[in-house]
């Protein structure tokens, strides 16, 4: 299921590493935080080095809906309540800064990624607490509004909008600024100590390391395991669905979001916790909503995308533990990842190069809030349940009864293992233990791939990785 990105264009590969190589400053993953980090630390003038397990931009970024925007759902007023008033507008201004960085960078460096200009809106039902979060954000700097009459075809209170926001093509725009710095593809580190990374293809040895992949895949000291979950998310590429001016996003559950991309309307929704798939499929949800709101309209391409989620809505950007002063991380974007991925580049420059931010305490990992308690004992208790379901679960089925184009946990002449058989009758079966941290795996049938409910990891059908913390495959028994 390729997005519309990767439908639209194609990179160019980089070589591996296959060498052991010294450098000022690591940085591990070549998504959009990664890629934007070297970046910006480059231009300040330091020896970068980027890591990328796979292809640069092929993880989320690839995934992402791609809108860069400082407006992030209804938030505004809750975190005035939750954070305070000065905390919050930090918060808002690094995002606005982070949109604004973007249009320097691609008018300075004439880089051709689609970006165009839009206003951003969020849309309720609840009418009230639209005008209180305008009222919040117009607190905060914002030039937010309150409208009641907006484009999208569901039906509403109204929205609150915030100008001048942006949307761009993510993987024209990686490729552009990755031209000129080292990258290696292929490369997936499989250690650190100290300051030594180690990889498939040879060693780093850096001054400084930035863990940019997503989710910290080092579970201690940090102990990001713990404190974060992935949730899901479906886009749909619609051909023929006319034209939308802005991008909007609901409040709420089970809201839409949409977007223009060139001839296409992008339509998202029916997210869920990694791990909590629905009987009646997600894809297949989104597709209803797509039939009834744009009648006639086609599929051009459907994906989905992964987002770790923290426990006060705020990602973690700064020094990874106290007790590694040379490390550097970046996660917890949430469903913000482009404006966050830019907040991070900027706000790691100056860390590492040694210039105050007046941002570092607000998105600092170290922080830690009594409030935010319930939501990190409710994660924990969802990966307590993973770990301990693998020695009390009994399996519903066996391989013979299994329905073919469909995946199980079955009783197997080896014992407890996860099979998926083909519409051809072919089996695949795998492991049912995640290697990161030995939670049992469920089967997802929208995306035929055996998901981790405790902390997100995916593989698919034959046991490839697709998505971290955990760092191998499971084995195909």
């Amino acid at each position: 299921m390729e997005s519309i990105w990767s439908k639209t264009y194609r990179r160019k590969k980089y070589a591996a590493l296959n060498q052991n190589i010294e450098t000022e400053v690591a940085v591990i993953g070549g998504g959009m935080a990664g890629i934007l980090t070297a970046w910006q630390l480059e231009r300040a003038g330091a020896r970068i080095v980027v890591l990328e397990a796979d292809q640069i931009g092929g993880g989320q970024t690839k995934n992402t809906t791609a809108k860069i925007t400082s407006q992030h759902g209804l938030f505004c007023h809750s975190f005035i309540e939750k954070k305070g008033e000065e905390t919050a507008r930090k918060y808002v201004q690094a995002n606005q800064y982070a949109v604004e960085e973007y249009k320097k960078i691609v008018r300075d460096e004439n880089i051709d990624c689609d970006l165009t200009e839009a206003d951003a809106y969020v849309y309720s039902d609840d009418g009230e607490k639209l005008k209180m979060e305008t009222e919040a954000a117009q607190k905060l700097g914002i030039d937010a509004s309150f409208k009641t009459q907006i484009e999208i075809p569901v039906p509403c209170a109204g929205a609150v909008c915030f100008p001048n926001q942006a949307q761009f093509h993510p993987l024209k725009f990686i490729e552009a600024l990755s031209e000129h710095m080292t990258v290696y593809e292929d490369t997936p580190v499989t250690d650190v100590e100290g300051n030594l990374i180690k990889t498939s293809g040879g060693s780093v040895r850096a001054e400084k390391i930035v863990f940019a992949a997503h989710f910290p895949f080092i579970n201690f000291p940090g102990m990001y395991f713990a404190r974060m979950h992935q949730e899901r998310s479906y886009v749909l590429a619609l051909e023929g669905a006319g034209t939308l001016n802005g991008m909007y996003i609901g409040a709420g559950k089970d809201t839409l979001s949409f977007r223009q991309y060139d001839k296409y309307i992008l339509l998202g929704g029916q997210g869920h916790r990694t791990g909590e798939n629905r009987e009646d499929g997600c894809y297949e949800r989104l597709k209803v909503s797509a039939e009834q709101l744009y009648p006639g309209s086609c599929i051009a391409a459907q994906w989905s995308a992964q987002d770790c989620i923290t426990s006060d809505g705020i990602p973690f950007i700064g020094q990874y533990a106290a007790d590694r002063t040379d490390w550097y991380v970046a996660t917890g974007f949430q469903k913000w990842g482009m404006s966050s991925s830019m907040v991070s580049a900027m706000l790691l420059r100056d860390m590492i190069c040694g210039k105050e931010n007046p941002f570092v305490e607000v998105f600092a990992p170290s922080r830690f809030s009594a409030e935010e308690l319930p939501q990190i004992l409710k994660d924990s208790g969802k990966a307590v349940k993973g770990l301990t379901k693998r020695f009390f679960h009994l399996p519903d089925e066996t391989v013979s009864a299994l329905e073919r184009g469909h995946g199980a946990v079955v009783d197997t002449p080896q014992g407890k293992a996860g099979v998926y058989k083909t519409e051809e009758g072919e089996i695949y079966q795998v492991d049912i233990v995640c290697p990161h941290m030995g939670c049992e795996l469920v089967w997802n049938p929208d995306e035929h791939s055996w998901d981790c409910p405790c902390h997100g990891s995916r593989f698919d059908c034959m046991g490839n990785l697709l998505d971290g913390p955990a760092q191998e495959g499971i084995q195909n028994k």
